[in-house]
């Protein structure tokens, strides 16, 4: 059988989602209470996507195969009970066993918060900016984005991407006294690739950069976004899509899900 899996997690004490041999991951975490469950070191979870470490998932799909005939919501209760508490399954459930989480994946979207105040509590979960930062320069300059580019200046040379090429679909903005939400939506994203998209953007904010400036780190190689590679506490995966027609939600209807937004 096999089960697809939705996963929340804080992403601060783990070296991200992939699995790595003596490294503390997401995906090595639920595998071990994978082997505890059915008895075995054959299961494989597979996730939709890679997360960098530090980086948080509202909503993580992954899957797997067992023969067994637990009920999905024993199953649930079941890992929750062996999850540490910075990895929660929200909801499993059987689905074809055709279904793979990552190659039938359509699209993706990532949350980054950027804090406005400094914050007691919400270091591991925004990136606190002491910048007043121009709001309107930065969405229009993110529209540069949209659309298919190579992003080769805003990965990570080392992650030996088989191609650089990513189509942004969509980039939206919220904003209240305290925070600046940046959703990205796209295919797929390279390893660092938000990370450095948002850091170029607050540039801009900043009135160091310009659209031009982004412009032209598409169409040539640079070293500049490295420069400015926002750190992980901020960034969420939010949702995987599979489906042209899943709904999205408004950008502020998600801001009670996100810790010390309030």
């Amino acid at each position: 059988m096999t089960f697809k899996l939705y996963i929340e997690y804080e992403g601060t004490r783990f070296c991200g989602w992939q699995i790595q041999p003596g490294i503390k991951t997401v995906q090595g975490i639920l595998t071990e209470a994978a082997s505890v469950i059915f008895n075995s070191d054959r299961i494989r979870i597979t996730g939709a996507g890679r997360t960098d470490s530090g980086v948080h998932a509202l909503e993580q799909i992954a899957h797997f195969q067992a023969d067994t005939k637990l009920r999905p919501d024993i199953l649930k209760m079941k890992f929750n009970d062996l999850l540490p508490p910075d990895i929660n399954i929200l909801k499993i459930e059987k689905i074809n066993d055709k279904f793979h989480s990552r190659h039938d994946a359509i699209s993706r979207s990532y949350i980054y918060c950027i804090s406005r105040r400094r914050t007691a509590f919400g270091k591991n979960y925004v990136w606190w900016i002491k910048d007043s930062l121009d709001t309107r320069k930065m969405y229009s300059a993110s529209l540069v984005f949209i659309g298919l580019h190579d992003y080769i200046s805003f990965a990570d040379k080392n992650s030996n991407e088989p191609s650089t090429k990513v189509m942004i679909e969509n980039i939206e903005f919220f904003e209240n006294d305290s925070f600046v939400l940046i959703r990205i939506i796209g295919s797929h994203f390279l390893h660092k690739m938000v990370r450095r998209m948002v850091g170029i953007l607050v540039e801009v904010g900043r009135n160091n950069l310009t659209s031009n400036n982004i412009m032209g780190y598409l169409e040539n190689y640079s070293i500049v976004p490295a420069k400015f590679t926002s750190p992980p506490s901020g960034l969420y995966l939010e949702k995987i899509f599979y489906s042209p027609g899943e709904i999205r939600k408004p950008l502020y209807e998600l801001v009670p899900a996100l810790p010390f937004t309030n």
